[in-house]
């Protein structure tokens, strides 16, 4: 056996609640004798989806020998749960920039004789391959052109009630879809070789300038370093941005525990083979923009 990712349960934690085993497709995990319990090392991709599902943070990632993850016997398991189940399957690695294990479970499906329609592969530029399927429509890729000044949309553009006249509205530069760390894909084609926001979720709310001063130009994700669930996978989404990335720019409030977002965008860089110039923007509780420095 060879040292990988896999999770680890901490049994005193775990209050057996099964918010993990619900939120494992593969079939990872199963409650027996009123803890959360891995059926099988080989069923584990490691990637950690179930750490965001546990309320009391008994799940974390290590590395240490383990079975081979096996995506033949992932997709055994959970074909018969249905389309939607696969949909969540596919999402779920494909958010993580498995490719492979998507090739190796549509390659199953097929061989099975599993209609594939709607889990079609398709080529996405420079970006390789990339599967599409029938998942949520909410985290579903797209781009769009950002509105012009003095042009209005009810679904992206928001009336402003201060500073502007009668009827104005304030444009929006948000130019893709999903924008949570935990939706989006990093090989999507918004972030080859862009210049991307990684921005902490108060920003937007304390700096009235965001849109025109921060995020015009850019592809933007955002995440919360203090409240958001699994944020050990971050790093492996943040590092694969940062191996495509022209440059970042980190978005955080003053306040201490955000500074753990700029952490992970740090850490992130350094694991990876590409390091792109990273400038930090720290915002004031009272929305002004306190420091600026490049690192």
């Amino acid at each position: 056996m060879a040292k990988r990712q896999i999770i680890e349960i901490d049994e005193e934690t775990c209050t057996g609640c099964g918010d993990c085993a619900t939120g494992c497709p593969e079939g990872a995990l199963r409650i027996i004798e009123g803890k959360a319990r891995m059926v099988g090392e080989n069923l584990c991709d490691g990637l950690g989806a179930c750490i965001g599902t546990c309320p009391v943070g008994a799940i974390t990632i290590v590395e240490r020998e383990a079975e081979p993850y096996d995506e033949a016997k992932v997709m055994e398991g959970i074909a018969k749960l249905g389309h939607k189940v696969i949909a969540a399957h596919l999402e779920h690695l494909l958010h993580h920039g498995q490719d492979l294990y998507v090739r190796q479970a549509l390659a199953w499906m097929e061989g099975q004789g599993i209609e594939t329609k709607g889990f079609s592969f398709g080529k996405q530029g420079k970006q390789g391959q990339t599967a599409h399927f029938d998942a949520c429509p909410g985290s579903a890729p797209r781009r769009f052109t950002p509105l012009a000044p003095g042009k209005t949309q009810e679904t992206v553009s928001v009336p402003v009630q201060a500073g502007l006249q009668a009827g104005g509205t304030t444009p929006s530069a948000l130019a893709s879809w999903p924008i949570q760390l935990h939706l989006i894909n990093p090989k999507a084609t918004q972030f080859a070789d862009a210049d991307i926001l990684i921005a902490a979720d108060c920003t937007a709310f304390a700096l009235g300038s965001f849109h025109a001063e921060l995020l015009a130009g850019k592809s933007l994700v955002i995440a919360c370093p203090k409240l958001d669930q699994g944020r050990e996978v971050y790093v492996d989404k943040l590092t694969a941005l940062f191996a495509n990335a022209r440059s970042v720019t980190v978005a955080i409030m003053e306040v201490p525990c955000c500074s753990g977002l700029l952490k992970l965008a740090l850490e992130a860089r350094e694991a990876g083979p590409r390091k792109p110039a990273l400038d930090t923007v720290v915002v004031g509780i009272q929305g002004e923009v306190r420091r600026r420095e490049n690192r």
